[in-house]
């Protein structure tokens, strides 16, 4: 049986759905402590084998062993990501880590999470002897930005100490879950009858991926795939049209998505907490993008976030208005004499100064890459740090103790 990642998620969606019936969550006492948030393998087994109208409790398990593989339900006990017809405890994964996101983590990222974890001293977030070594293997590869990784940890552990108790437990297992997919432990990789993303790119080969400049076209050399000969049409302005027109879509829908809830002028705890994760979550984020530019017009450093999002709008840009647009980004960043000049290294410069001849929507796609590596491996660091960052923090966690505190003064009232 092959399912693709829309119905995964229908499927997990309504696995948790209480008022359609879903699969029991709750708290487990233990001997010692509560174990919060957690289901059985049998209530699982039990809800696909009804819902799905599913007759043979192996094929159920099947199904549930397919999702877990993909990480969207775990176990809590160890890092085998499969079904068990048993009294096994799982939990569900955030969405946020959902594979359907298309968010390949760079060794970067597990290099911070590892580095975290050794800060956290706590038995159950321990390094396991491979993850020791994959940390030192990490440590020596990125020995020349180790200080940046360690303070992007660092600053992450000290966000993680503000959380609930119950709250950091749930979110620390749904991360170590999320890594067991991306860095399963050696001898438990996992595989399944399909991956997710390939079943994406066939499904909708003109889909756009993300990157960290934003959106782009999917590479048509990632896989090979045999295609019928077929007559050869010449291209037509008409079928031009309709390309761009589809872009344009693709990137509206994004940005729309990114600042769905813009509008909101006083962000959740839940969303300033996410700009920590890492800097691409400050950049998709409208609200998280109007916070840094705040705190980069403290430091008279705000020209390379305008910089760079005038780039990200340049490659929307009508073609018509492409060579105009390229000029007025050359003369207000990059001439001589711009009003909001940014700091470029030689190399990049000489090769913006050469595209700009022949001006296009990727002009400045060198420049902007190296702005973006100095916003996030020295701006980006210090927004962290920051008063303006730190205060958003407790203000959002004061807020929600307080409407705590109103909600338990109205109840004991009643």
């Amino acid at each position: 049986m092959k399912a693709e990642p829309g119905q995964i998620e229908d499927i997990i969606t309504k696995m948790q759905d209480d008022k359609t019936g879903g699969v029991p969550i709750r708290t487990v006492k233990s001997f010692l402590s509560k174990i919060p948030s957690v289901v059985t393998g049998t209530d699982i087994v039990q809800w696909l084998m009804k819902n799905l109208s599913i007759e043979d409790p192996v094929e159920a398990i099947h199904v549930g062993s397919l999702i877990a593989a993909q990480g969207y339900i775990f176990p809590i006990s160890d890092h085998v990501l499969t079904m068990k017809d048993d009294g096994t405890f799982y939990r569900f994964q955030a969405p946020y880590f959902w594979p359907s996101n298309c968010w390949e983590p760079e060794n970067t990222d597990y290099a911070i999470y590892l580095c975290k974890r050794t800060m956290q001293n706590k038995a159950r977030l321990e390094l396991a002897d491979y993850e020791a070594e994959n940390l030192a293997r990490l440590q020596r590869a990125f020995a020349r930005k180790w200080e940046f990784i360690f303070m992007q940890a660092e600053a992450q552990v000290k966000i993680d100490r503000k959380k609930d108790k119950t709250e950091r437990k749930i979110l620390d297992s749904q991360e170590r879950a999320f890594w067991d997919v991306h860095r399963p432990v050696p001898g438990c990789v996992n595989t399944t009858e399909m991956d997710i993303r390939k079943c994406r790119r066939l499904k909708n080969p003109q889909k756009v991926k993300k990157s960290v400049y934003g959106v782009t076209e999917e590479s048509q050399s990632q896989s090979p795939v045999h295609i019928p000969s077929q007559p050869i049409r010449k291209t037509t302005k008409e079928d031009i049209r309709k390309q761009i027109t589809f872009l344009s879509a693709q990137i509206d829908r994004h940005c729309l998505k990114m600042s769905k809830v813009a509008e909101s002028k006083e962000p959740s705890q839940q969303r300033v907490k996410r700009w920590g994760f890492s800097f691409d979550e400050v950049l998709k984020d409208q609200v998280g993008r109007d916070q840094f530019l705040r705190f980069l017009e403290s430091e008279f450093s705000s020209e390379n976030l305008r910089f760079w999002l005038a780039v990200q709008d340049l490659k929307k840009q009508p073609l018509q208005d492409v060579a105009k647009r390229v000029e007025e980004i050359w003369q207000e960043f990059l001439a001589p004499g711009a009003p909001s000049a940014i700091n470029l290294d030689s190399h990049s410069y000489e090769i913006t100064s050469q595209n700009v001849k022949d001006g296009g929507r990727y002009t400045f796609e060198d420049a902007q890459e190296h702005i973006y590596k100095l916003m996030k491996s020295d701006s980006y660091a210090r927004f962290l740090r920051s008063n303006a960052y730190q205060d958003l923090l407790l203000a959002k966690k004061k807020g929600k103790s307080l409407a705590g505190k109103r909600l338990t003064g109205l109840m004991q009232s009643s």
